[in-house]
This record gives C-alpha cells, sequence and structure tokens, in this order.
C-alpha cells in the first residue's frame, strides 16, 4: 500500500510539473504574440511620427523666424525711439532759443517750460 501511494504521489506530481510547463510555455507564446503585435503597432505608426517629427521641426524653424523678426521689430522701434527723443531735444532747443528771443517769454523764471506758441498766444 505504501508503495501504491508513493506511486500515486509521483504521478500526482509529475503531472502537475508537467501541467505547469505547458501552462508557461502558452503563456510565454502568449507573451511573445502580444509583444510581436505591439511591435507590429509601432512600425506602423512610424509614418505619423515621421510626419510629426517633421511638423515640429517646421513649428520650430517657423518660432525661430518669428522670434529673429521679434527682435529686428524691438531694434527698429528702440531705433525710432532714439530718433523721436533726438527730435523732441532738437525741437527744446529751438523753443528754448525762441523763448530766450522772445521779450513777451520769461524763460529764467523757476516755472518755465518751452512752449509751441509765445506766450501771448496762449
Amino acid at each position: 500500500m505504501t508503495t501504491t501511494i508513493i506511486v500515486i504521489a509521483i504521478v500526482v506530481v509529475a503531472a502537475i510539473a508537467v501541467a505547469a510547463y505547458l501552462s508557461s510555455r502558452r503563456r510565454h507564446e502568449r507573451r511573445r504574440a502580444q509583444a510581436e503585435e505591439l511591435r507590429h503597432e509601432a512600425r506602423a505608426r512610424s509614418g505619423s511620427v515621421d510626419v510629426a517629427r517633421e511638423e515640429a521641426a517646421a513649428a520650430e524653424a517657423r518660432a525661430e523666424l518669428a522670434r529673429a523678426e521679434a527682435e529686428r521689430a524691438e531694434l527698429q522701434a528702440a531705433e525710432a525711439r532714439q530718433e523721436m527723443q533726438v527730435e523732441e531735444a532738437h525741437q527744446e532747443d529751438s523753443l528754448r532759443t525762441a523763448d530766450a528771443l522772445d521779450p513777451d517769454v520769461d524763460h529764467r523764471s523757476e516755472d518755465y517750460q518751452p512752449r509751441l506758441q509765445g506766450r501771448h498766444e496762449a
């Protein structure tokens, strides 16, 4: 009787081992198939990835061009402000000279401000 139990136990253990081995193989095959399917999907997307990469590069080029254009515009604005300040300074010099000549303008008073018109025209 002990021999029969030992043989049955060995057969059961062997059956469990074979079942575990077969189950493991099926699981590995399923995972290989899933991995291959994912790789296939990734290869199928390579075209859209290339398109997206090209679109991103084009957008970066447009952004760089816009930055350069903005920088040029800022330089032009700075030059225009400087020219405006020079013109304002010339205008003020002319007004101060005119006010110094005009007997109706007290250009030495503390509240003196150059004006486009003399005191009698204001």
